[in-house]
């Protein structure tokens, strides 16, 4: 089969090639399952680049999350057991861990709504306790994490600001449904916020980038708003002042969705129930901008990492039997 693999980390383009390897073999409770289609996440570029907090063993192939098919014919969730990731047409998985594939989304958008959408329901429900009325600000409004975060903000019924970097990104985030956009390029985001709300602020902030973007949250987060850290997207990791944080009485709130897995698998499951049915009734949709034939992968990665990306890029293997493609990146 073809997988992408990385034998030593870098940049995708250069790091990531395309190689003929055996097809994975199940271990102990694990399954077999043929790839349908595999969502581009951050983590894929910091695996490729050496910096996520998981290594796996050299050569690896990246690829967080997936629709599969199992060998019986079912169309499932998964995260592939890594280092056999999901950017290749064959993928090994935990059997106790799949998650039924919603018939309302196709491949692509099923990749997706995994785990940008469990870290955005955990994060707004379970760590946030958002409630309807409460006003969110939403950091990379119109990126894949973001975009989820958006739409469950909207769903639990709050009133969303979405921030983006440049005016294509507004109109995405417009049309997901911000009530605001700031394109923080142009506009000055603490004012604008403080304008927008009467001068009370956000109450839930979800921030996946850090840096800048976490020390304007502070400056806007209302009595007793929530920051919720999801990752630092931005590459800098803000060292807050706790100070602020007892003076202004507002929570910083951590969330690693991963470690659910391991202390309440449970929740897991619940959740996906629930974003099935916000699904199937139109509330969410994952936001695929652009499916990308198995050849391309290493580009849609790389792309990603820069930050010139808006909504989901999904990788799709049986693309390439249909449209003319060159490997982006090395191969042997």
């Amino acid at each position: 089969m073809q997988a992408w693999r990385v034998h030593t980390p870098g940049e995708p383009r250069e790091a990531m090639c395309l190689e003929e390897v055996p097809e994975p073999v199940p271990g102990e409770g694990e399954v077999r399952l043929k790839v349908l289609a595999a969502n581009v996440n951050f983590p894929d570029a910091l695996l490729v680049r050496g910096q996520y907090q998981i290594r796996p063993p050299l050569p690896f192939t990246p690829g967080v999350e997936i629709c599969g098919e199992t060998d019986d014919g079912r169309r499932v969730i998964a995260n592939p057991s890594l280092p056999h990731g999901g950017f290749a047409e064959y993928v090994t998985a935990p059997a106790r861990a799949l998650l039924p594939a919603p018939d309302t989304l196709d491949d692509a958008e099923a990749a997706a709504l995994h785990i940008g959408y469990q870290t955005g329901w955990f994060g707004l429900h379970r760590r946030a306790g958002i409630r309807a009325g409460e006003t969110l600000l939403v950091h990379a409004a119109a990126g894949g994490v973001g975009s989820a975060a958006v739409q469950l903000g909207k769903a639990a019924g709050a009133t969303v600001i979405g921030v983006v970097g440049g005016k294509a990104k507004v109109r995405t985030a417009e049309e997901l449904g911000c009530d605001l956009v700031i394109d923080r390029t142009s506009e000055e985001l603490v004012a604008r916020v403080k304008e927008f709300t009467g001068g009370r602020g956000a109450d839930v902030v979800y921030d996946p980038v850090g840096g800048e973007a976490y020390t304007a949250s502070a400056k806007c987060v209302a009595f007793e708003g929530r920051i919720i850290v999801v990752g630092f997207a931005s590459g800098t990791i803000p060292a807050p002042a706790l100070n602020h944080a007892l003076v202004k009485n507002y929570a910083i709130l951590g969330l690693h969705w991963g470690l659910y897995a391991a202390k309440d698998p449970a929740a897991i499951a619940a959740c996906h129930a629930e974003l099935t049915r916000l699904a199937a009734d139109g509330s969410i949709k994952p936001l695929v901008s652009e499916r990308v034939p198995l050849a391309g992968a290493a580009d849609a990665v790389q792309r990603l990492a820069d930050g010139t990306t808006t909504g989901r890029l999904v990788v799709v293997p049986a693309l390439d039997a249909t449209l003319p493609a060159s490997p982006a990146g090395g191969s042997r």
